[in-house]
C-alpha cells in the first residue's frame, strides 16, 4: 500500500493518518480486543477495524469501545442468522429492499419507502432493517465498503414518524454499521421535511452532510445527480429511471432465499484468529477509559454524527409508527 494520507472527520475536524499509523492502530485494537470466536474474529477484519477508527477520528480507545459494544451486540442479536422467513411479513409492501441494480461505482443499493410501512411491531421493524443491512453487505463487491440508500418520499406524511423507532434505528446504524453509507438520495421529500432537516443538520459533520442529497423530480439538476450515479435504463421509474417493472414480493423472496443460503459461508471463512480460545464477551470492559481522548482528556465537544449516523436526517422517514405510544416530540 502507498503512504497516502487517510482522512476522516469527527466532531467537525479532519485528522490525517498515514498508512503506517493506520496499521499500528489496527494492531493496537487487536491487542485490546484479544482472541475471539470465529464469527466475531471474521467480523474484525482490517477493513472493519478501519471503519471503526474512521468513525472515531482514529482514536484507538474510542474505536475499541465502539467495537466492543458491537461485538457484544452481534453475539447476542446474531444478525447474520436472521433468515428471510423470519422477516418476510415486514417486506411485503417493499418498504425496504435491495434493488437488482447497483450504482456506477458498483455499490449495493437499498431502496426505502417509509410510506409503505405495514406493521406496528417495533421489534419486527428493527429486525428487518438489520436483515436488509446484512444482506446489502453480503452483496457488496470485495473492494467496496459502502452502499447507497434511495429514499422515496412518495405518499409520506407526518403520521409516518415514530420517535421511538427512530431512536432505536439510529442506535443500531450509528453504533454497529459505521462508515457503511456512501450516499443517501432523498427523493421528493415534502416541504414539512425541510424544517426538520434544518434542526438535524447542525449535528451532522460536514462530510456526512455532503453524502445526503436532496433530489426533486421537477428539478433539472436532480436528473444530473441521478445520471451521474446510475444507469438510467436500470434505475426504477419511481426515481426517474426507465425501469417500470416495480417491486415484486414473490421474485424478491426468491432472491432473498438464495442469499440466505450464501450467508453461512460468508461467516465461516478461514481466519487465523478463529483458532484462538474464545473469550467471554461479558468480560469485555465497556466502562474503561475508552471515552478519553489520546491525550487523556475527555472530549467535551458537540456530539456530531459520523458517517454511520447519516440516516439521522431521514430515520423518521424510514421507520414508521410502532405499537408503542410514541411521543410526537423530536428531541
Amino acid at each position: 500500500m502507498s503512504a497516502a494520507l487517510k482522512k476522516s472527520s469527527s466532531n467537525g475536524s479532519d485528522k490525517s493518518v498515514t498508512t503506517e499509523e493506520q496499521h499500528a492502530k489496527i494492531s493496537e485494537i487487536r491487542k485490546l480486543i484479544g482472541p475471539l470466536p470465529e464469527k466475531l474474529a471474521i467480523y474484525c477484519s482490517d477493513a472493519a477495524l478501519t471503519r471503526y477508527l474512521r468513525a472515531r477520528n482514529w482514536n484507538v480507545k474510542k474505536a475499541t469501545k465502539m467495537l466492543k459494544e458491537t461485538l457484544k451486540w452481534r453475539a447476542e442479536y446474531k444478525p447474520e442468522e436472521i433468515r428471510w422467513e423470519e422477516v418476510a411479513l415486514e417486506a411485503e409492501t417493499g418498504k425496504i429492499y435491495r434493488s437488482n441494480y447497483i450504482d456506477k461505482h458498483g455499490r449495493t443499493v437499498l431502496v426505502m419507502r417509509p410510506s409503505c410501512q405495514n406493521t406496528k411491531s417495533t421489534k419486527g421493524q428493527i429486525r428487518y432493517l438489520v436483515y436488509c443491512m446484512e444482506n446489502a453487505i453480503l452483496n457488496l463487491p470485495p473492494d467496496k465498503e459502502q452502499m447507497v440508500w434511495l429514499i422515496d418520499f412518495n405518499g409520506y406524511n407526518l403520521s409516518h414518524i415514530s420517535v421511538k423507532v427512530t431512536r432505536e434505528t439510529a442506535h443500531i446504524l450509528q453504533d454497529h454499521y459505521p462508515e457503511r453509507l456512501g450516499v443517501a438520495i432523498l427523493y421528493n421529500p415534502p416541504k414539512f421535511f425541510e424544517p426538520f432537516w434544518k434542526v438535524v443538520k447542525p449535528f451532522l459533520e460536514p462530510k456526512t452532510q455532503n453524502k445526503v442529497k436532496f433530489v426533486y423530480s421537477d428539478d433539472p439538476n436532480s436528473k444530473k445527480i441521478m445520471e451521474a450515479l446510475f444507469d438510467m435504463e436500470k434505475l426504477e421509474s419511481a426515481f426517474g429511471g426507465n425501469d417500470d417493472s416495480g417491486f415484486n414480493i414473490s421474485k424478491y423472496a426468491e432472491r432473498m432465499r438464495e442469499d440466505d443460503k450464501r450467508m453461512p459461508a460468508f461467516w465461516t471463512r478461514g481466519n487465523p484468529q478463529s483458532a484462538e480460545p474464545p473469550v467471554d464477551l461479558n468480560s469485555l470492559d465497556l466502562n474503561s477509559d475508552s471515552d478519553a481522548s489520546d491525550n487523556g482528556k475527555v472530549d467535551s465537544s458537540p456530539s456530531y454524527v459520523s458517517d454511520s449516523e447519516t440516516l439521522s436526517p431521514s430515520e423518521s422517514v424510514i421507520v414508521t409508527k410502532g405499537s408503542d405510544n410514541d411521543s410526537t416530540e423530536v428531541h
